[in-house]
């Protein structure tokens, strides 16, 4: 009797542990609710599900690094950016970046269409004083853009000394 006391109160404990794993990704909406931003903007969807706000607050502080975008590269499914380095430091930056939408004034992430996806793992050198073209194609990631207002957010990384960076965002906003 007591080995079957002991199996159900190991149970119950192996149960509880279970259930307290579960996804609750969105715990704090209300059942049959979905996480919806509404725009009111004009030339911009009124109801997007899934978006989640920036998570970039701080971006262009790199003092003398700017990122713009080249003349006449801008469509719904890339742009071109242009670099400078300005600064005193060497840079680096790859091929990940981020796409985000305004939307009644505040900065979201745009969903990307797959489940599973990967960048290069490169590492582009800019020197100071040196400028840097990087052709982006987000078709494959973002699919083709709605019209509205973006941005485009990259980090890049600038050398301190010997193994050491320090890691900035760069963004350059642009319409559709």
């Amino acid at each position: 009797m007591k080995k079957y006391l002991h199996l159900f109160v190991c149970m119950a404990i192996s149960l509880a542990l279970l259930v307290g794993c579960g996804n609750n990704s969105n715990s704090n909406l209300a059942e049959g609710t979905e996480d919806v931003v509404t725009g009111t903007d004009s030339n911009q969807s009124t109801e997007t599900t899934d978006w989640e706000p920036t998570t970039y607050e701080t971006v262009n502080n790199f003092d003398g690094v700017i990122m713009t975008i080249k003349e006449g590269t801008t469509s719904s499914t890339g742009l071109t950016v242009l670099i400078e380095n300005n600064s005193s430091s060497q840079c680096i930056y790859g091929e990940y970046f981020w796409l985000e939408k305004k939307i009644n004034g505040s900065w979201y992430q745009v969903p990307v269409v797959i489940d599973d996806y990967g960048f290069h793992d490169i590492g582009y050198d800019l020197a100071s004083g040196d400028d840097g073209e990087w052709a982006v194609d987000w078709e494959w990631l973002y699919g083709s853009l709605d019209t509205g207002e973006y941005r485009i957010v990259k980090d890049i990384q600038g050398f301190r000394g010997s193994g050491e960076y320090d890691t900035y965002y760069l963004a350059v906003e642009f319409k559709i």
